[in-house]
């Protein structure tokens, strides 16, 4: 088994919702052309920016359906596919129809908090019961436990389809710790908007970015600016967005990107409960950073 996972920009996908709350099949696939034509490498559709949590298993079946069809193979497709109930997540992973989908992207467990022990035996169990290539996802932020570099690098070494890690843990000790000792196929992903410049100037591979719904042309410019080894030119594309990657997320994510969607027309912003729209405040806000990064790009063209 070798696994070519893509370097570069992954996006985390929102699933846009129509009146009636439900998935919105015309904004998705105004949000996948967008992000083809954008220049992105690849995209995760059920991540936690899709408000999988709140998706019904049907839903997350259409939903994924929808992304497949919208992409029609021009990028590869991830799927997010984690919880904290082992044999729940493996009874998902086979009722789910897996076609086309290139990578899974597997969330640590959240709120029973694993010990280190319990996280190698979930992603064990995860590992052994499928073919695909399997990313893990670290973000203690929202799980409440985190995965550490010693046990990543455990289940790197011992599973074959364990290929990658989505590190959003912010913990700049542990992520180089990953990097000075992963095996050299295995790949690592930012998982943080505002501080990916920098994590790549590391080593990482690339990013699964939230931002990139809404700027993919942009944002994924210039993580391939620093790919290539060009920081200077990623700098100056990391400075205009830094204001708006900062704010996005002020009042929480998925709702101040699914408002940036809805300024550029792609879908409406609305939410499920317990999430709600951002503030009227912070609309403007968005709204002029918005025009202000706009603007700046113009300048400098």
């Amino acid at each position: 088994m070798n696994p070519r996972l893509p370097n570069g920009t992954g996006i985390a996908v929102v699933t846009p919702f129509d009146h009636q709350g439900n998935p919105d099949s015309a904004g998705i696939a105004k949000v996948i052309h967008h992000l083809v034509d954008g220049g992105v490498d690849f995209v995760v559709a059920l991540g936690t920016t899709g408000e999988t949590p709140t998706l019904s298993k049907e839903e997350r079946m259409q939903v994924l359906g929808l992304v497949r069809k919208n992409l029609a193979g021009r990028i590869p497709l991830w799927c997010g596919m984690g919880g904290n109930d082992t044999r729940e997540l493996l009874d998902q992973l086979h009722a789910f129809d897996l076609e086309g989908v290139d990578a899974l992207l597997s969330v640590t467990p959240y709120y029973n908090r694993p010990t280190q022990e319990g996280l190698y035996a979930h992603y064990r169990e995860l590992a052994l019961s499928t073919d695909k290539p399997i990313v893990l996802y670290n973000v203690p932020a929202r799980t409440g436990c985190s995965l550490t570099a010693e046990t990543t690098l455990r289940l790197a070494a011992d599973f074959p389809n364990i290929v990658g890690t989505k590190e959003a843990s912010g913990d700049w000790a542990q992520i180089m710790e990953i990097m000075r000792s992963k095996p050299a196929s295995f790949k690592v992903y930012s998982g943080d908007d505002a501080i990916s410049l920098p994590l790549l100037a590391l080593g990482l591979d690339g990013v699964i970015s939230v931002i990139g719904n809404a700027l993919p042309q942009h944002f994924s410019s210039m993580v391939r600016l620093a790919l290539n080894g060009d920081f200077h030119a990623a700098r100056q594309i990391h400075h205009q967005l830094l204001p708006i990657m900062t704010s996005v997320f002020r009042e929480g994510s998925p709702a101040g990107i699914k408002f940036l969607l809805q300024e550029l027309g792609l879908c409406e912003s609305f939410l499920r409960l317990p999430l709600v729209g951002i503030s009227p405040n912070l609309q403007k806000q968005l709204s002029v950073e918005l025009q202000d990064f706009a603007s700046s790009i113009k300048y400098t063209s």
